[in-house]
């Protein structure tokens, strides 16, 4: 099982991001702040988990949270700032939506932008640790998914339906016959016959 919190002397709120490594579509970012006396059995990194596990998931994490809020940054400025940044920018946002302010804030990974002056740790595979951020990636990630399948409607030879918009080699090969959709990063480019991959950060 996952530990509660990081620290219980302040309100403390989970950070995660989904999408940071996608050809296609934007980030999408996740804050939480649950109960302090918060179990799940099944929670945990939503890499971790299968589809219907992660929907089932939200809905007892948008339930029994105190609060939680889900943000995005698009792909047109996620190739203006980049994908670092705009995650970090994705992160704030969610947490300004929180209807309750934390006091704490953790993030899953090993590099963040300070919110505002609220302290701050970052914990490497932090989702496989802490419920807060765990709860935070199952809501990034299915926001993130369903957006992703809204949008595959329009542009269905990427099969963003089944691939979500990382680089399968079914996806790679598609931009390499069709060119990139509106919904690409320019930023994010296939750049050689053997579907090799490079981005800017």
């Amino acid at each position: 099982m996952l530990l509660p919190y990081f620290q219980d002397d302040f309100i403390e709120a989970g950070c995660d991001e989904a999408g940071r490594g996608c050809l296609a579509g934007p980030v999408y970012a996740a804050a939480v702040i649950l109960p302090k006396n918060f179990q799940h059995d099944v929670l945990t990194d939503s890499k971790q988990l299968g589809e219907k596990d992660r929907y089932v998931l939200r809905e007892c994490i948008e339930r029994e949270a105190l609060a939680f809020a889900v943000a995005q940054v698009d792909h047109k400025e996620i190739d203006r700032i980049n994908i670092l940044n705009a995650s970090f920018k994705a992160m704030h946002l969610a947490l300004e939506l929180l209807h309750i302010s934390p006091e704490f804030i953790i993030i899953d990974g090993n590099r963040f932008k300070a919110y505002q002056k609220v302290p701050h740790q970052c914990v490497i595979k932090g989702d496989g640790k802490y419920y807060s951020i765990a709860a935070a990636s199952i809501l990034a990630k299915t926001y993130r998914d369903d957006h992703m399948h809204r949008i595959s409607q329009e542009h269905p030879q990427y099969d963003w339906c089944n691939n979500k918009g990382y680089p399968t080699i079914k996806h790679r090969n598609a931009v390499i016959s069709y060119g990139m959709s509106p919904y690409h990063r320019r930023t994010f480019r296939v750049t050689d016959p053997q579907l090799a991959i490079s981005f800017e950060e």
